[in-house]
């Protein structure tokens, strides 16, 4: 961990000292071969040197100061016993860079047993409290709690459909509403599945399978299986919705980007009494046939100021998986931009995902 630094860098850099007071943690804190504290000097740019229960920062004062505030937020997970991992790590320098008045209040309140940033809402399931992992997610999980209905916009791995299932879980779990309902367009992305055998449900369930997934990582398994069996939990293609009325349930429609205009104006008229409704999908991964309108474009553009409906727009910056996911987002963006001269960003000129064709613009 002590790499060299450039001689222009040393002249302008300054030093950080966090000193712990429980060792049995540090480990934990550094990583398996100190891969935590290599990953911050990578994406900060600073140096950490550690020296007993110390642990010096290195580098520009913004760096530091961001490098210092992701630190302690790791220390108090693992004060009160969390697991700290690589994905908390990317989460702390997420959090950490995106807000400096937060920054500047973590280090007023050093002695506090809390998160930095700790004003940020958490949606709280049986399994526990699922927390924001950019202020992005904060700010779509604050618009989940308090607006009827709700788009979430952006590329993959951003987290739009699961907080959206844990929200419906922990309303379903309080009792605030009677059922959820799940559903998605039925569209392939490239693959034929309609030769597939079996029933209906087994034709439609590849589909749906990561609304399931979010379920399992929500609720035990056998109670996901006895909500669906009970009809409090309803997982069905968007063609199932016609014709019906969502009363006091909690409505998540997934991809819909592939919806046609006239599908997700029959979605978001089904909403009843007592009702939230979630829509979320990416307007640059369209999978329906060339020269057919995205119907969630559409509706961004129809809708827009409308009171009551809430719109949370995710950016590359904000993807939550695997690191070199964010860097494939971009690269892809990068080339739309060169192909089509215009960025590739939520609610923007759409490419379809296969790459046929120029991109389309909005609305089109």
């Amino acid at each position: 961990m002590n790499r060299p630094l450039l001689a222009d860098t040393v002249s302008a850099a300054r030093t950080v000292t966090l000193q712990f007071d429980d060792n049995a943690l540090l480990p934990l804190l550094f990583g398996e071969h100190d891969r935590h504290l290599a990953r911050i000097e990578q994406r900060l740019g600073v140096r950490l040197a550690c020296r007993g229960n110390r642990l010096s920062i290195i580098g520009g004062a913004e760096a530091a100061e961001v490098a210092e505030v992701a630190i302690r937020s790791l220390w108090r997970q693992l004060e009160r016993n969390e697991v700290v991992g690589m994905a908390e790590v990317e989460t702390a320098l997420r959090l950490a860079e995106g807000a400096p008045e937060a920054r500047a209040r973590e280090k007023r309140s050093d002695s506090e047993p809390r998160l930095p940033l700790a004003d940020l809402p958490a949606i709280r399931t049986r399994k526990g409290a699922i927390a924001p992992r950019s202020h992005a997610q904060a700010a779509y999980i604050d618009q989940l709690a308090k607006a009827d209905m709700v788009f979430g916009i952006g590329p993959a791995g951003t987290g739009k459909t699961y907080l959206a299932v844990a929200q419906g879980v922990a309303l379903l779990l309080a009792g605030r509403v009677d059922r959820i309902v799940l559903s998605r367009p039925a569209v392939e992305a490239g693959e034929r599945l309609g030769f597939l055998p079996g029933d209906m449900k087994e034709k439609v369930d590849p589909y749906l399978r990561p609304l399931y997934d979010a379920l399992h990582d929500m609720m035990p398994a056998d109670q996901v299986a006895r909500r669906i069996a009970s009809g409090e939990i309803e997982i069905a293609p968007l063609a199932f919705m016609r014709g019906r009325t969502l009363a006091h349930c909690y409505a998540i429609l997934d991809e819909a980007q592939n919806t046609t205009p006239a599908q997700i104006k029959m979605f978001l008229t089904r909403m009843g009494e007592g009702t939230k409704m979630v829509i979320t999908g990416d307007p640059t991964q369209v999978d329906l046939p060339p020269g057919q309108r995205s119907g969630l474009v559409e509706a961004l553009a129809i809708l827009d100021g409308v009171s009551g409906i809430g719109v949370s727009r995710f950016a590359e910056a904000d993807v939550v998986r695997h690191p070199l996911v964010a860097k494939i987002v971009a690269a892809y963006n990068r080339a739309d931009q060169s192909a089509g001269g215009a960025p590739a960003r939520a609610g923007a000129p759409v490419r379809r995902r296969d790459g046929n064709g120029p991109p389309r613009p909005e609305g089109e």
